[in-house]
């Protein structure tokens, strides 16, 4: 072969090996993506199971058992704040998250502790219908699984700020309801704490007498003879705590960071006020109260008996660690486990060790880190020979 031939196979040679390398680096990348984008979350979710409840039989049959699923402040970005960028990230997460733990878990209820939105309160009808719009997506669900969502102060303003007209929207949109019942079980759900509202009270009282009704005797004068709920004591859902005076007393990995915890609560701004608190706890003397708004966890337990547990944040943008609860509820038993979700960290870390491989697939091809092996390989041969 002459010369002008060996040249040309050198070339070849070279542009194969630039292909190869192509196709390398295609496939790290591919592959990453697919592991950080995707497969992680199933990884994850899958160590998560359905927590067991005590559920003897009853007159030779077995009590059903509720599997609900629970989390709290979404705050899916607006129009006004927030980058494009950062909004595509943070949906794209919660989407993935939410529709490989419905494939995993197959939960039956689905509860939303408020602040869906992070905008709802001054969003313009156009940017409300795209944001609602947007959550349809992100959390659609099968037709047999149920949706339950509680309004926030993000999607309808706080008490002093909110109107008729963001209440009516919210309420239009999310089809929201004050009182939940299936399998036994009774969920009471209660919003925004507007305990000033004349319309919210009278509601709230009425719910709370037919609860109570619930676990009297049904042939009760005081009861009268309207549809009775199963016996049952309810669980209480909220968007805002109800009151403590800080989170000192709160622990855990996605309890608030060590120096936020004695940070003093504002009533009516960050929990709700003690006369409201405890006017919800004498109403429907819940068995269980779930709230949000915080975006970390806490377990509170009220007086004697009743045990409050705060749900952190769902959201990425809120947290490094969001999580959510897997509740198994029967007419007089529950139990709670949390499921994590992958951490923020861990997904950096590896996009870190990926552009690190990056770069050495790029330079060891270049001959750039061969070269030093190859003459520290040379030196320790010729020491040897003599």
């Amino acid at each position: 072969m002459g010369p002008a031939g060996r040249g040309w196979g050198r070339q070849g040679l070279c542009l194969l090996k630039r292909r190869l390398l192509l196709w390398k680096l295609v496939a790290v990348v591919f592959a990453a993506l697919l592991f950080c984008e995707f497969l992680i979350y199933y990884f994850v979710i899958f160590r998560c199971g359905w927590p067991e409840v005590a559920a003897p039989a009853r007159g030779g049959e077995q009590v059903p058992v509720l599997r609900a699923m629970v989390l709290a402040d979404t705050h899916l970005l607006g129009e006004l704040q927030g980058h494009w960028l950062d909004k595509l990230r943070r949906e794209w997460q919660m989407e993935r998250a939410f529709q490989t733990a419905l494939w995993v878990l197959q939960p039956e209820v689905i509860f939303i502790l408020g602040d869906v939105f992070d905008e709802g309160k001054w969003s313009s009808p156009q940017a409300w219908a795209d944001d609602v719009g947007r959550f349809q997506k992100i959390f659609r669900h099968p037709a047999h699984v149920q949706l339950k969502v509680v309004a926030g102060n993000h999607d309808i303003g706080f008490h002093y700020w909110m109107s008729s007209y963001t209440v009516k929207r919210f309420e239009k949109a999310f089809s929201s309801e004050r009182l939940f019942s299936w399998k036994g079980v009774n969920v009471a759900m209660e919003g925004d704490g507007c305990n000033i509202c004349a319309a919210a009270e009278a509601e709230l009282l009425e719910i709370s007498h037919r609860l109570n009704c619930s676990q009297e005797v049904r042939d009760s004068g005081s009861c009268g003879a309207g549809q009775w709920l199963p016996p049952s004591a309810p669980i209480l859902l909220q968007h805002y705590p109800l009151y403590r005076a800080s989170d000192a007393n709160c622990s855990g990995p996605d309890a608030a960071p060590p120096g936020e915890r004695s940070i003093p609560f504002k009533e009516r701004y960050d929990v709700l006020s003690r006369e409201a608190s405890q006017k919800l706890l004498w109403w429907f003397r819940p068995r269980l109260v779930l709230s949000g708004h915080t975006h970390s966890a806490c377990e509170v337990l009220h007086g004697a008996r009743t045990p409050e547990l705060s749900v952190p944040s769902f959201s990425w943008r809120n947290r490094n660690n969001p999580s959510f609860i897997m509740a198994s509820l029967t007419s007089r038993d529950y139990a709670l486990s949390k499921c994590f979700l992958p951490q923020e960290d861990t997904v950096l870390a590896t996009y870190c060790g990926v552009a690190g491989l990056l770069a050495v697939l790029v330079l060891a091809h270049s001959e750039r880190l061969a070269l030093p092996f190859l003459s520290s390989w040379m030196v320790l041969r010729t020491h040897r020979a003599r």
